[in-house]
C-alpha cells in the first residue's frame, strides 16, 4: 500500500486486488536489470512517494554460510496525473532468492553475474486527491459524493484504465529485458536497455 494514509472510499486498486509478477530464474545481471526498470520508470515521470531520491523503502540482505544470497526490496511510487486531481501510486516488492555470483564468457570477455531467483510483485493505486481539498472545505464537504459519482467518476474510470495498461507496458518491458517468452497482439520494438540475463532455453544469444 502507499505509504501516506488514505481513506479507503478515495483510493481505488486498479488491479482488483491482483498484483502482477514476473519471475525469473536463471543467469542475469541483477544491477544492470535494476537500473533498467528505474530508468524505465523515471521517463513515466514516476517519482520516490518519500519526496527523495531513494526508492527503498527496506531492503534487507541475508548471506548464508555457503555465500548465498536472498534479498528483499520495497519501492513505493507515486506520480500525479496530467490534468485530473488524481494521484497514482506503485508498490513494488522484489524478492531474489538463491542468488550466487558466476562467470560467463560473451564476445570473448568475462562478465560476472548473478545466477538464481527474481520475483517482483506489483500492485497500482490511484487516489481521488480532490476528495481531500473538498473535505477541508465546510461549504463543500457535503458535496464530495457528488463529485466523487456525477463529476469525476468517468475520468477516473478512464484514469485507471490507462494506469493499468501501463502497468501491463511495464510487466512486458521487463519481461523483455528477462527474455521470457510473451504472447503480444502487435510487434514489439527493440529493447532501449539491454538485455543482460541470458535464460538456459535462449542458447547463444547475445
Amino acid at each position: 500500500m502507499p505509504l501516506r494514509k488514505i481513506p479507503s472510499d478515495r483510493l481505488h486498486d486498479v488491479l482488483g486486488g491482483a498484483e502482477m509478477r514476473v519471475k525469473y530464474k536463471d543467469v542475469f545481471d541483477l544491477k544492470e536489470f535494476y537500473k533498467a526498470l528505474r530508468e524505465w520508470l523515471q521517463e513515466h515521470n514516476w517519482t520516490a512517494t518519500n519526496g527523495t531520491t531513494f526508492w527503498e523503502t527496506y531492503y534487507g540482505e541475508r548471506l548464508d554460510m555457503k555465500g548465498t544470497k536472498e534479498i528483499w526490496i520495497r519501492w513505493r511510487l507515486t506520480r500525479k496525473a496530467v490534468d485530473a486531481p488524481l494521484v497514482y501510486y506503485l508498490d513494488y516488492d522484489w524478492h531474489c532468492l538463491g542468488l550466487t555470483q558466476v562467470e560467463v564468457v560473451k564476445d570473448g570477455n568475462k562478465l560476472k553475474l548473478d545466477k538464481g531467483e527474481a520475483e517482483i510483485k506489483i500492485r497500482a493505486f490511484l487516489e481521488e486527491a480532490y476528495q481531500g481539498d473538498l473535505d477541508k472545505n465546510p461549504l463543500l464537504k457535503p458535496f464530495t459524493k457528488i463529485f466523487a459519482s456525477r463529476i469525476y467518476k468517468d475520468e477516473r474510470e478512464r484514469r485507471e484504465k490507462e494506469l493499468y495498461q501501463e502497468v501491463y507496458e511495464m510487466q512486458n518491458f521487463m519481461k523483455q529485458w528477462f527474455k521470457l517468452k510473451r504472447y503480444l497482439p502487435y510487434e514489439e520494438t527493440p529493447l532501449f536497455f539491454k538485455s543482460r540475463a541470458w535464460p538456459s532455453h535462449i542458447q547463444g544469444e547475445k
